[in-house]
């Protein structure tokens, strides 16, 4: 069972005490997380055959074993992009019943991504790294950067969005927070697992020039700049290989990326010991367990790196130099996170880590429309505010598959909004209900749907302003780990509820609660649309913060919302694009994803990339650059003059995209290449300077399998959203 404190203690000194031993070197050298390769082959010297692959696959649900005669200890691991799950049973998915387990809930990764803030994802990072070290977990499966392909993609609510360079920018800071406090990051899912639907069969094919442009980069600044310690596999295949153990992937990431942490397998992910063994997974986790009798089928000394690999190692089959190589990952990991002794003791739902999930929160809140103002809505007396939709007391930590979460508190948005108006009424309808889900089943709802919808219109008759609280929730075939959403439109005839709503009262605003784009043939009818996302413990707070004008809203979408789902370039092209035949997949749009597909195709969005409004007024200004000639070597520097001309303190973004003219290869109309966060009191301005290596211009030029940098014109835009561009700049490169 899990060591305690006292044995992990005792474990290290062990560990140090044949350090010593087997080594020159200093003792202060054995307490540091940089580890020599002496180091650890002096620790490989004493490991049996039998050992060494007890280390490489799971012995529970989420940990793997530790060698005691030597005071290794044991890994454990904890589900987490978003915060540490609960406990989960030694051998089964249902959860351990402890009463200590309890987390601060954050913000989903779509929120953290619609801030535009690297710094707060560096905060985030931290503070989660913090409650995973204080619950004794060594690994954070999280947090997650597949691109968002579809908007029917089930898990789109814990990625960072459409943008590779976003996701690169926001996933790195978020890494190391981590990690400062010894507890590895896990990015997941290496690779282009873009939908849950057949993702346990689909083969993927897709160009190499999309595969690098667009679906890898964000994991090559995980290991390049993030440094991050673990990598977990996908479920999907590519080019007819699962990607746990895909010999292309696996270059790139070992050899070419010249990773050296450790592979992790996804919970069952990994189909084959030879090619698990021989292309690059380290640690094989949830391959069935059913027992820990050795009379099991799925006994964990079955999985495919257990006795299998044995037995391949044993008859010379395969190499010990294959597992040797693992077992120093796994080693160099452990010096990282439970072997070193600098490592303390973290910290849980303290108010500091609140703090930080309520910032990401406000930040993250994104205002799409404000007809006459609706927003802010002021606190006055005599104003009777109905708050009308299920997801004004849903719970919205529950559900949605791994990621659910099992937070200390989670302030509804109604409850948020009763706390923050004390002078203005507050009245509350549901409107329409659903049933709770367990992961692959919706259970029926109790409540009976036409008189709760009958309750609601009641209200609203009551009502000087209606708050409408929807959108989706973390069920099965909605926001959900396990499978897709099968339909763009909102979920239990809320587009009918809207109608009625404003048949009855005209003054009628939204709070949009998903992780996914919506249809919006409603949107006509409301004044004011807010994007909420899943925003954790505090979401009550942080959307009635908003909602009042306490905070100017600044988020900005770090995906676009097609106007039907076949202005989605995945979708345009039928079925085999998405979501396959069953067995095949094309990714047919190729590197044409999210805005670069509507900006290039000129199909306008309901909302764009990078779009968010706010309560005050921004005017860019005195853009240019520091020359419009560049050589290969040379640094493109935009500078920009940012003007807050309302009446509050406000935050914009300024964001720089790049376009190549007449390009010989297939391009995007611009790319997303810099982005900067300003917060200005009202009256101030402030100058910004965003650099931009010539080297990001490349193209991965599929004639050479390399990266390729154009010779000649291309444009600079500048401005608020990838379709809101305040000027364009036309430069050259030699």
């Amino acid at each position: 069972m899990k060591s305690t404190l006292k044995h992990r203690y005792i474990s290290v000194i062990l560990f140090l005490f044949f350090n010593i031993i087997f080594s020159q070197n200093n003792l202060l050298e054995k307490i540091i997380p940089k580890v020599s390769d002496k180091k650890i082959d002096s620790i490989l010297m004493l490991l049996t055959l039998e050992e060494k692959v007890a280390m490489c696959h799971a012995q529970s649900k989420f940990s793997t074993k530790g060698v005691e005669r030597l005071g290794i200890p044991e890994i454990w691991m904890s589900d987490g992009p978003h915060g540490v799950r609960a406990e989960i049973s030694w051998d089964s998915w249902n959860y351990a019943g402890w009463t200590n387990d309890s987390i601060t809930a954050f913000p989903a990764l779509t929120c953290l991504a619609a801030t535009f803030n690297p710094k707060l994802s560096s905060q985030f990072g931290v503070s989660i790294g913090e409650e995973a070290l204080y619950r004794e977990k060594d690994v954070l499966l999280g947090p997650g950067v597949n691109i968002y392909r579809t908007p029917l993609n089930g898990r789109n609510f814990e990625y960072l969005g459409e943008d590779p360079y976003l996701a690169s920018k926001m996933v790195v800071p978020y890494i190391k927070g981590v990690q400062k406090n010894g507890v590895a990051a896990c990015v997941k899912h290496f690779a282009l697992n873009n939908q849950e639907h057949l993702r346990n069969t689909i083969n993927v094919e897709v160009s190499d020039r999309a595969l690098y442009e667009i679906y890898l980069p964000a994991f090559k600044a995980a290991v390049l700049e993030g440094k991050v310690w673990t990598i977990m596999g996908a479920y999907n295949k590519f080019r007819g290989t699962y990607t746990t153990h895909n010999p292309t992937l696996y270059k790139i990431l070992k050899k070419d990326w010249g990773f050296d942490g450790v592979v992790i397998s996804d919970w069952s992910s990994a189909h084959s010991t030879k090619e698990a063994a021989l292309y690059g997974l380290d640690i094989e986790m949830g391959t069935g367990t059913d027992g820990l009798g050795s009379n099991s089928k799925n006994h964990y000394d079955n999985y495919f790196l257990a006795n299998p690999f044995l037995e391949l190692l044993k008859s010379g089959d395969i190499s010990e130099s294959i597992i040797n190589d693992k077992v120093r990952r796994i080693l160099r990991l452990r010096y990282r996170t439970n072997m070193n002794l600098s490592r303390g003791f973290g910290r849980i739902n303290n108010k500091e880590h609140h703090d930080v999930a309520k910032k990401v929160a406000t930040e993250g809140i994104v205002l799409l429309k404000n007809e006459n103002n609706f927003f802010p809505i002021e606190d006055k007396e005599g104003l009777t505010i109905a708050v009308i939709g299920e997801n004004a007391t849903r719970s919205m930590t529950a559900g949605g598959g791994s990621s659910e979460l099992k937070p200390q508190f989670e302030i509804s948005p109604l409850e948020g909004l009763k706390q923050r108006y004390k002078k203005a009424k507050i009245i509350h309808a549901m409107g329409y209900a659903t049933g709770p889900s367990v992961y692959d089943n919706v259970i029926p709802s109790k409540f009976n749907q036409d008189s709760l919808r009958v309750e609601a219109l009641g209200i609203a008759k009551k009502a000087d302003i209606i708050l409408y609280i929807g959108g989706l929730n973390k069920s099965h075939l909605q926001d959900c780990e396990g499978d897709d959403r099968q339909s763009y439109k909102l979920p239990y005839n809320q587009e009918e509820l809207i109608d009625q709503l404003k048949a009855i009262n005209p003054k009628l605003g939204m709070l949009l609660v998903t992780g996914n784009a919506v249809d919006m043939p409603w949107l006509s009818k409301i004044d004011g649309l807010l994007q909420t996302w899943y925003l954790g413990s505090m979401a009550g707070h942080a959307i009635a913060d908003v909602v009042s004008g306490d905070v100017n809203p600044s988020g900005k979408l770090p995906f676009s919302f097609p106007k039907k789902l076949k202005d989605n370039g995945a979708h345009f092209y039928g079925e085999l694009s998405y979501p396959g035949d069953g067995t095949n997949q094309y990714y047919k749009e190729d590197i044409l994803v999210g805005y670069r597909w509507h900006d290039t195709k000129e199909i306008e969005p309901q909302y764009a990339f990078g779009f968010g409004l706010s309560y005050t007024n921004f005017n860019l200004s005195e853009i240019e650059t520091n020359k419009t000639k560049y050589s290969l070597h040379d640094t493109i520097n935009v500078s920009c003059k940012v003007t807050n001309t309302g009446e509050i303190k406000g935050s914009e973004v300024v964001q720089i995209y790049i376009g190549k003219e007449k390009s010989k290869v297939k391009r995007a109309l611009k790319e997303l290449k810099g982005f900067e966060k300003v917060n200005l009191d009202k009256g101030d301005s402030k100058i910004i300077n965003i650099s931009i290596p010539i080297s990001s211009l490349a193209f991965y030029d599929e004639s050479i399998s390399n990266w390729n940098i154009e010779k000649g014109t291309y444009t600079v835009y500048v401005g608020n959203a990838s379709n809101n561009v305040t000027k364009t700049i036309t430069i050259s490169v030699k």
